[in-house]
C-alpha cells in the first residue's frame, strides 16, 4: 500500500516498451483491415482499466491515513501527468482521475489538501523570512517588494490549480475553488491580526510589508480572473 509507485512506473514502462511494437507491427495490420482502431492507445487504456481496479481495491484500505492516502494521490497525479503528456492518451477514455472523482475518496483528498494547506500557511507567517521580499537585492525584478510569505501562499494556491484542474466534473474543481476561497479569506484574517499588532508603527517596515502582500495577492488574483 505504501508503494503505489511501483505498479503505476511498471505501467508506464509496459506503455513505453510496446510502443513501437504496436506501432510498427500491429497498427498496419489494423489499418489494412480499415478498423479506425489506435493499437497504443487501445493497449494503454487496457493497462489503465487494471490501475483502476487496483486503485479502487487500495483506496478503502488506506482512506484515514493521512501519509498513505497524500502519498498514492501524489503518485496517481505524477502518472496522469505522464500518461497524457508522453504517451498521448486520450481525455476521454477511463483515467484514475474517475476514481479520485468518487465521493468518500473525493472528499478524503480535500479534507487533506486543507489539512496540509493550513500547515504550509502556519510554517511560512512563523518563518524568520516571512516578510522579506526574496528579490530586495534586486531593483529590477521587485518592483512590488513582494514579502516572502504572500509569494509562497500564491505559490500553494498554483500548485493546488495544478492537482486538480484535470478533474473529469465542472463540480469538483468548483469544490476545490471552494477550498481555495477559504484559504485566501484565512490568509486575510491572518493578515489582519499581525497588520493589527503593528497599528503603532504604521510606517514600520512589517505594516509596509503586510500592504505590499495584500497589493501583490489582488493584482495576481486579477490576472487570475481570466482563467476558466
Amino acid at each position: 500500500l505504501n508503494k503505489p509507485e511501483w505498479y503505476l512506473t511498471q505501467v508506464l514502462m509496459w506503455i513505453g516498451n510496446h510502443a513501437k511494437f504496436l506501432d510498427d507491427k500491429i497498427q498496419p495490420i489494423l489499418d489494412k483491415a480499415g478498423s479506425s482502431v489506435n493499437a497504443g492507445l487501445e493497449f494503454s487504456r487496457g493497462l489503465v482499466m487494471l490501475i483502476l481496479e487496483k486503485l479502487a481495491a487500495d483506496i478503502p484500505c488506506l482512506l484515514y491515513d493521512d501519509t498513505l492516502f497524500c502519498h498514492l494521490v501524489d503518485e496517481v497525479l505524477l502518472f496522469e501527468r505522464e500518461l497524457y503528456s508522453v504517451h498521448g492518451y486520450l481525455s476521454s477514455f477511463p483515467s484514475c482521475m474517475h476514481i479520485l472523482s468518487e465521493e468518500s475518496c473525493f472528499q478524503r483528498w480535500l479534507t487533506v489538501e486543507k489539512k496540509f494547506a493550513l500547515q504550509k500557511m502556519d510554517s511560512m507567517l512563523s518563518s524568520e523570512a516571512a516578510w522579506i521580499s526574496q528579490y530586495k537585492d534586486i531593483t529590477d525584478v521587485d518592483e512590488m517588494k513582494v514579502p516572502d510569505c504572500a509569494e509562497t501562499f500564491m505559490t500553494l494556491l498554483l500548485v493546488i490549480t495544478d492537482r486538480y484542474k484535470n478533474l473529469p466534473t465542472a463540480s469538483r474543481k468548483l469544490q476545490f475553488l471552494g477550498l481555495q476561497k477559504e484559504l485566501v479569506d484565512d490568509f486575510r484574517i491572518r493578515l489582519t491580526q499581525v497588520m493589527k499588532e503593528e497599528t503603532r508603527a504604521s510606517l514600520g517596515f512589517r505594516y509596509c510589508a503586510i500592504l505590499n502582500a495584500v497589493n501583490y495577492i489582488a493584482t495576481v488574483l486579477a490576472d487570475w480572473a481570466d482563467n476558466i
